[in-house]
């Protein structure tokens, strides 16, 4: 009987844990506030933060897709806080997310974000809540429009612009931000035409049709290009080779470009190490364009033809 008893309850344990990773949250995402210029021994409100992020972007479900446990998207958030004054936080934020390349035990980067207006109202203990379509904080939208953003892209890297639903997910967001009534230093990153280096400039970049290409060409880069490599290294290489005047031809209709800058802060270091290894062809196109777009990174890019 006993045993009888057992084998039940390991089953129903097995089966409610089965359960839970199926429906999983899309993001395993660890988070860390650096408080290091801000004076004082009492360093107990950074750790609260640290731990109402996590919990917030980890906890929360952002799709309706189902997950499983092994398939949670990886990122990590570095907060570094500038000053805080009274219980406004002037912050600078760093996001990188990556995935699986097929095949491999390599993981490719997708996001390697800086957010330098990451301002927020904050007091310890204060409940970080996520509510769909409504404004509570500051802090609770740039979350969530993290959030939905690393989904966008790890999507975009699976399935051809996979991840507009994601994007248009960012667009509401900033759309009820530059309504909403907050401290003018929070409002900078949403505000249209302020910067072109901010959430609302990087958001209409990925939606606009002008980009479809761009977003064509991310997939190709990743599943024709890098995912392919674990069985056709040339072939693979030769596709992201291929499809790369795309960057350019994005880069020349709009220099201003932030998406283009984005791909480029997460990718140039793989790119480096994906080309060092062509055919002398391949080698000479890409650093070509890479100096043409993004000669800030030359001795990056250097090491191609080195």
């Amino acid at each position: 009987m006993m045993s009888k008893v057992r084998k039940i309850v390991t089953l129903l344990v097995f089966v409610i844990s089965a359960a839970y990773s199926v429906y999983a949250q899309e993001i395993h995402c660890t988070v860390t506030v650096n408080s290091q210029q801000i004076e004082g021994s009492n360093k107990q409100i950074f750790n609260t933060l640290k731990t109402s992020i996590e919990e917030y972007m980890n906890s929360n479900r952002w799709t309706n897709m189902t997950y499983a446990e092994q398939e949670k998207i990886e990122c990590s958030m570095l907060v570094v806080v500038k000053a805080v004054q009274d219980n406004m936080f002037l912050c600078e934020m760093t996001l990188q997310s990556q995935r699986p390349v097929y095949g491999t035990t390599y993981t490719t980067p997708l996001l390697n974000f800086v957010d330098r207006q990451f301002n927020f109202a904050y007091q310890e203990y204060d409940r970080i809540e996520h509510q769909q379509n409504t404004f509570t904080t500051n802090l609770t939208a740039m979350l969530a429009y993290y959030c939905y953003l690393i989904i966008g892209h790890d999507q975009d890297s699976f399935q051809r612009l996979g991840g507009t639903p994601y994007f248009q997910a960012c667009e509401e967001i900033v759309n009820m931000c530059q309504s909403a009534s907050m401290e003018g230093t929070e409002q900078e990153g949403w505000l249209a035409f302020k910067s072109n280096r901010n959430r609302y400039a990087l958001i209409n970049n990925l939606l606009d049709d002008a980009f479809k290409k761009y977003r064509n060409y991310y997939y190709e880069y990743h599943r024709l290009g890098l995912d392919e490599m674990s069985t056709n290294v040339t072939n693979g290489r030769a596709r992201i080779a291929q499809g790369m005047p795309v960057l350019k031809e994005a880069f020349r209709a709009r220099p201003a470009t932030y998406v283009i800058n984005t791909f480029l802060d997460a990718k140039a270091d793989e790119i480096v190490d994906i080309f060092k290894k062509g055919t002398e062809k391949e080698k000479k196109s890409v650093y070509d364009l890479l100096m043409d777009i993004d000669p800030t990174r030359q001795n990056t890019y250097d090491k191609i033809t080195n």
